[in-house]
């Protein structure tokens, strides 16, 4: 069998480093949205406006996500071990799908309250609406500006992202309802503005789901193209066959890849299995490769091919 163990120990730092810098960020937007939650939660109540309570609501979902984010991340930190021989970093996903079954249940939760409200209307004030949604707006670009950087190396970082992005629009929505009912005095405006925010993030929360389950699955990972590399190691001289060739990834940052490779008569396996290697990481960016060549398929002929 043949691993690139120099490029996975590489791919190793990258994470740590790239890990230490989520940790940062996660913390911080943490602090951020954690202290803000009770402001606008105590407003929520104060001014009786589910546009705001619903605001509140996502407000509430980014702070577990964020603790819930910076915990998988600090537990994905951890080596393997005897019981977990590919380490901790799936935990990141399970929370990552934890995060977007919440968001889930909250925007369910809203949306029940807010078509309850539309057919009875309860007096808001608009004028503190306005201020603790304004607040509320600044709290969420700081949070989304200290993200940003992370979001495309971890599933964690993103969901958090995806969260505070949608808490931003729902502060806007907030704001416009608290403007529309100051000046119309409708206040059925806020129930139709809270149901808006909650339609608005499922589509959103739905794509988190989608990707963490594709992991949680052992899918190829995004951005690799299975017959492309099949076909890469098929036509490399000394090639007889590729099968049992799996690509999955742990984190949603990472690729692993396994294969059987048939060689001609003659060939060196050794050789083969580093050029395979070699090509797969320079080609494909695969870092961590385990090929086993043998001069005869194992299995049946219908398994060879796939």
């Amino acid at each position: 069998m043949a691993h690139d163990h120099g490029a996975a120990d590489g791919g190793k730092a990258a994470h740590n480093h790239g890990a230490g810098a989520s940790t940062k960020r996660l913390t911080l937007a943490l602090c951020l949205t954690s202290a803000f939650l009770i402001v606008e939660v105590i407003g929520a109540f104060a001014f009786d406006s589910l546009a705001l309570l619903s605001d509140a609501a996502h407000m509430f979902t980014d702070s577990a996500a964020l603790a819930i984010a910076l915990a998988a991340v600090k537990i994905g930190q951890r080596p393997p071990d005897d019981q977990r021989t590919f380490g901790y970093r799936r935990f990141e996903i399970l929370a990552a799908a934890f995060n977007a079954l919440l968001l889930f249940a909250v925007a369910g939760y809203v949306l029940i309250e807010g078509v309850g409200r539309f057919f009875e209307p309860r007096p808001v004030e608009s004028v503190g609406m306005l201020i603790v949604a304004s607040v509320g707006l600044i709290v969420n670009l700081i949070s989304m500006r200290v993200l940003v950087g992370g979001r495309d190396d971890s599933l964690n970082v993103k969901g958090a992202y995806l969260e505070v992005w949608a808490d931003m629009l729902g502060s806007l929505g907030v704001i416009g309802a608290a403007i529309a009912i100051y000046l119309t005095r409708l206040d059925w405006i806020d129930p139709i503005v809270a149901i808006a925010i909650g339609l608005w993030v499922l589509p959103r929360t739905w794509t988190l789901v989608r990707d963490t389950t594709h992991i949680l699955l052992q899918g190829v990972p995004r951005g690799f193209d299975l017959k492309a590399i099949r076909a890469a190691m098929s036509e490399k001289e000394g090639v007889a066959g590729v099968h049992d060739l799996h690509l999955w990834s742990i984190a949603g940052d990472d690729a692993s890849l396994t294969a059987h490779v048939a060689i001609s008569d003659g060939v060196n396996g050794e050789t083969i299995r580093n050029e395979l290697a070699r090509m797969l990481e320079e080609r494909f960016s695969i870092h961590h490769a385990t090929i086993q060549t043998e001069t005869e398929p194992c299995g049946d002929e219908e398994s060879f091919h796939n």
